[in-house]
């Protein structure tokens, strides 16, 4: 009897207020239903400021998005490093991946100008691309002291420090047909981005074949290419100055 009387004041204050507005029952149903929820109003605000770009088989791949007000890496979906300046960076017009680099970026304008983070901050690689056609190139960098290494090789021809690359004071230098991309670590002496990076190398006809990057940890083979067997000491190897590899190995490493 209280829950019949309960329902009918219900009922009735319902139909007093639809009365007031000039709307049916059916009406309100209607623009209920197709008020859009607060988790689908936040994934379409997610999905407006956020763009996925991959990187497939290590390419070079171009994603078009607002960079006005800068980029952050938002989240990562690949084994492979996505270090900004080698594995991924911003031209006028998008986001740009390599090297097998997968991940979310978030435009600073669609999201309110959100500052980076310090993480963001810190991985930053300074990297300059000095090519040699077979002559001597110079490739002025302010440096103050700074070390560089070899990031990896561009060429075919090979790229070892001393021989065919080398800096000095305020520039880089490549010679006999070296092309490379050159690390520039911090000016304070912290050294260089600690991240591993990926480096494909292979044996075209059977024949030794040297991959430049310089290395100071080491270098381990992460996927084998080829039908040819890639066996460490045998058929490929590592220095300092970079990876070999011989009798047809094909493989992607893992190098620092």
């Amino acid at each position: 009897m209280v829950a019949s009387e309960h329902e009918h004041r219900a009922g009735w204050s319902l139909k007093k207020l639809l009365a007031g507005t000039g709307t049916s029952l059916g009406g309100l149903l209607l623009w209920v239903a197709l008020l859009p929820s607060a988790a689908a109003q936040e994934r379409d605000a997610y999905a407006g400021t956020v763009v996925r770009c991959q990187s497939h088989d290590l390419g070079w791949v171009h994603c078009d998005m607002d960079v006005s007000q800068g980029v952050d890496l938002v989240r990562q979906f690949s084994d492979n490093a996505c270090v900004r300046g080698s594995e991924w960076g911003t031209d006028r017009s998008g986001v740009w991946v390599t090297l097998g680099c997968r991940a979310e970026f978030r435009s600073r304008a669609a999201a309110h100008a959100a500052p980076a983070t310090d993480a963001s901050k810190r991985l930053v690689r300074r990297v300059v691309r000095c090519e040699s056609s077979g002559r001597p190139q110079n490739c002025p960098v302010r440096l103050d002291g700074a070390p560089v290494r070899l990031l990896r090789q561009n060429s075919r021809l090979p790229c070892r420090e001393g021989h065919s690359w080398g800096y000095r004071r305020n520039e880089i230098w490549t010679t006999r047909g070296c092309q490379g991309d050159f690390e520039v670590g911090a000016e304070d002496g912290g050294g260089f981005v600690d991240v591993p990076r990926r480096l494909t190398c292979e044996s075209k006809d059977r024949r030794k074949r040297f991959c430049g990057a310089s290395i100071s940890v080491g270098a381990k083979l992460v996927k084998q290419l080829s039908g040819s067997p890639c066996e460490q000491g045998r058929s490929w190897g590592w220095d300092s100055k970079g990876v070999w590899v011989d009798n047809g190995c094909r493989a992607e490493f893992s190098v620092n």
